[in-house]
């Protein structure tokens, strides 16, 4: 057979490929839909621990002041709305409070502390070094106090469980034994390492570890348990007399502690304040004791009002350490109405409604200018640590991802 050299020679028509079979089609959809999904979930995952990670790293223990003014703030409200029998005209008048008030104050605090727990936990799971640090330092471990007081007080304030039942019990131990650990620490250091370790590592802050051991003592004799809240008094009060001694003698003002810390020096009219207030659920009654406490820390209170400049500088610029100012003046007020009370007179319980009005005024200008300053509440400082913590992160995630690898 001749092949004529001009005729084309087309090749062979190849045959279409055949469909693979429906079971085959079937994983070969779900293969290339799955995948596109988990990458999409990891870069969630990136994008949530991008926006947590720098939180809880400018986040710290001090911001639980906050926490420490509303649940103050939530006790004064209790008190004052349920006034005793033959109560002063004056205390009756601010007995007509509505009930939802104080309500929405309790769920508001409980909203607050809830929020911050979850973020310090979150620290602590997360960046542990920095949680670390705080405990070494010598005014940021006092602040390790601060959420276990704010619990106490909320349930002290709480209008859902009865001080004598075994909830209550229950709880009050659940928040007074990591008191009692911080205790055993930080006295433990003091006693061991003598008086020249303590005069270098004591300041105005100091005074949140014997608050500590006066709420926990007030919430014990509200239970009934005379003998364990005058354990934690006795605690307490020692330790106290021990600080405030070493504070009166080497403090200067300007020394102590930085200048944007000074609203700090307000614990000083906290401390006796929740002394006499112990004392007085204790004793049963605001004898000669509590008030003592109570004329000490009026004192303390007219000696730094008198003196703004002292704080002049700290009020320039916005911090979250403004808290400071409302907490001690609530406490003040709280004693207030105790000492109103037992003296039954006209001016005491003019200088209760002085008191508790100004710190209900200074709550809510704190509480407005934090909300108007969410912005700057939590300083940007740590931008290397943060960047060297989601470095790992996304160094990991990259080299898994299979279309970057």
């Amino acid at each position: 057979m001749q092949v004529n050299p001009t005729q084309e020679i087309t090749p062979p028509t190849s045959l279409p490929p055949s469909p693979p079979p429906p079971q085959l089609q079937l994983e070969i959809n779900s293969i290339t839909i799955h995948q596109p999904t988990n990458l999409h979930h990891d870069n969630i995952l990136i994008m949530l621990k991008g926006i947590v990670i720098p939180i809880i790293a400018r986040f710290h223990a001090g911001y639980f002041r906050i926490s420490l003014s509303l649940c103050w703030q939530t006790l004064l409200w209790k008190t004052l709305s349920d006034p005793p029998e033959n109560a002063h005209a004056y205390r009756r008048m601010l007995g007509v409070m509505p009930s939802a008030a104080f309500l929405l104050l309790w769920s508001l605090s409980l909203f607050i502390l809830v929020s911050l727990s979850i973020l310090y936990l979150l620290r602590c799971a997360l960046l542990s070094n920095k949680v670390k640090d705080e405990y070494l330092n010598h005014i940021s471990v006092n602040y390790l106090f601060a959420p276990w007081i704010s619990w106490l007080l909320l349930l002290q304030s709480t209008p859902f469980v009865a001080p004598k039942t075994v909830y209550y019990l229950f709880l009050w131990w659940v928040f007074v034994v990591p008191i009692f650990i911080l205790d055993v620490k930080i006295y433990g250091q003091w006693f061991t390492k003598g008086k020249r370790f303590l005069s270098t590592v004591a300041n105005p802050a100091s005074q949140l570890t014997v608050i500590g051991n006066f709420v926990g003592a007030r919430t014990a004799a509200q239970m009934g348990w005379k003998e364990s809240a005058m354990f934690m008094f006795s605690l307490g009060i020692v330790h106290y007399v021990v600080v405030f001694v070493t504070l009166y003698q080497r403090l200067s003002g300007k020394s102590c502690m930085p200048v944007m810390l000074r609203p700090v020096m307000f614990l000083f009219i906290a401390a006796p304040s929740m002394a006499s207030l112990a004392w007085d659920s204790i004793s049963g009654t605001f004898d000669c004791s509590s008030k003592m406490l109570f004329y000490l820390a009026l004192f303390l209170f007219f000696s730094l009002v008198s003196r703004p400049n002292l704080f002049k500088k700290s009020m320039k610029k916005f911090d979250v350490v403004w808290w400071a100012y409302s907490y001690p003046l609530t406490l003040l007020a709280l004693a207030s109405t105790k000492y109103a009370h037992e003296m039954k007179s006209t001016v005491a319980h003019l200088l209760m409604l002085i008191l508790s009005g100004l710190s209900v005024l200074v709550s809510c200008v704190l509480m407005v200018y934090t909300a108007l300053n969410t912005n700057i509440l939590l300083p940007r400082d740590d931008d290397d640590l943060i960047l060297m913590t989601l470095k790992p992160i996304i160094i990991g995630n990259t080299s898994s991802d299979p279309l970057t690898s």
